[in-house]
């Protein structure tokens, strides 16, 4: 049963990295969140300091000791790094965004339960089965009030399940691949660096470095009718921002076009507002950055290759993902509490 809210959303945020900062930066543009908490390693001058480096307005944002205060609300910042050592419980949360990309299992996740957060709704996408995977625009009304672990996908799987949605309510989908070009990210070395394999070892500011991705291990809870459909890979590229899909897909019917696939997109971005955008001009990744949708489609990059093979091409980037977690927040907030089911 839907409750009726006289107060902004309580969120709390653990991770203060760029997903970590946009998602501060979008709430106190908002009227219905507040982040009331925020823990990360770093010292609150310094987490002020990144956050301030990178809004239009940094005299907005204050720091009063340890709270990073704006005009409509007070955040305390905690230099706390785990889960368990969170005391979510004091700070009075509806939700906890873990925006770090890496408490990604259950343990970690019922931590943070255990420390006092009604549900904890991850930036990434889970190792362990959890309650949901909620993608704005595919499955938002999927969500119930007895949810506690949740992932908003990633910003590569969201992209992808965004255009094999729009593809698929027109045309049957036989199978494809897709590979992100996809910017370097912070658990990368800049140096060449022994790391968790032989590739992620090598400089990411200087490398083109294969990787793969788990966005088809995930696929099926998100959008069922593509479970095993569809290969997914990576190639970390050295660029800070603005990343890229490139996706293959075998059609049923070999009479459908190019242009019936942008047809497909436009009207997607019609019905799906905000989140899903297409364009015609001839952009490349530094133009993407600051888009708030999840999926930027690019017209000029579908081609038709063969009798029944399209390739297609979509843009994205971090602040589309972080609204999409603040949607989620305010899909679980119209359900109430865990607890208020009846």
């Amino acid at each position: 049963m839907a409750k009726n809210r006289n107060r902004p959303i309580q969120v709390g945020i653990m991770g203060f990295g760029q997903i970590g900062r946009q998602i501060y930066h979008l709430a106190s543009q908002s009227s219905d969140i507040e982040i009331v908490a925020v823990a990360d390693i770093g010292k609150p001058d310094i987490l002020h300091y990144l956050l301030t480096s990178e809004v239009p307005e940094p005299r907005s944002y204050t720091l009063e000791g340890n709270f990073l205060v704006n005009p409509r609300f007070r955040t305390r910042l905690m230099q706390i790094d785990r889960p368990g050592e969170m005391p979510w419980d004091i700070f009075g949360v509806d939700i906890v965004i873990d925006a770090t990309g890496k408490f990604r299992d259950r343990q970690s996740m019922e931590a943070h339960l255990g420390n006092g957060a009604p549900r904890v709704l991850l930036r990434t996408l889970p190792i362990d089965h959890i309650d949901r995977i909620v993608v704005p625009g595919i499955n938002g009304d999927s969500v119930a009030v007895g949810d506690r672990m949740i992932s908003a996908g990633s910003p590569t799987a969201t992209a992808l399940s965004l255009l094999l949605q729009a593809v698929s309510e027109r045309f049957e989908i036989e199978c494809g691949s897709m590979t992100t070009v996809h910017a370097y990210t912070s658990d990368q070395s800049l140096q060449d660096y022994a790391g968790s394999d032989f590739r992620r070892s090598r400089s990411a500011a200087e490398n083109i470095i294969p990787n793969t991705h788990e966005a088809s291990l995930w696929l099926g809870h998100i959008l069922p009718a593509m479970a095993d459909k569809v290969m997914t890979w990576a190639l970390n590229v050295p660029v800070q921002e603005g990343c890229l899909l490139d996706v293959t897909l075998v059609m049923k019917d070999a009479n459908v076009t190019a242009e019936d696939i942008n047809e497909s997109m436009r009207a997607a971005a019609a019905k799906r507002e905000g989140i899903v955008s297409v364009v015609e001009d001839p952009i490349v990744s530094s133009d993407v950055i600051g888009n708030p949708s999840s999926l930027l489609f690019d017209t000029r990059g579908t081609i038709k290759a063969g009798s029944n093979t399209i390739k297609m091409l979509g843009w994205y980037e971090s602040l589309g993902h972080a609204a999409r977690l603040l949607e989620v927040a305010r899909l679980y907030s119209v359900l109430g509490l865990p607890q208020e089911e009846k």
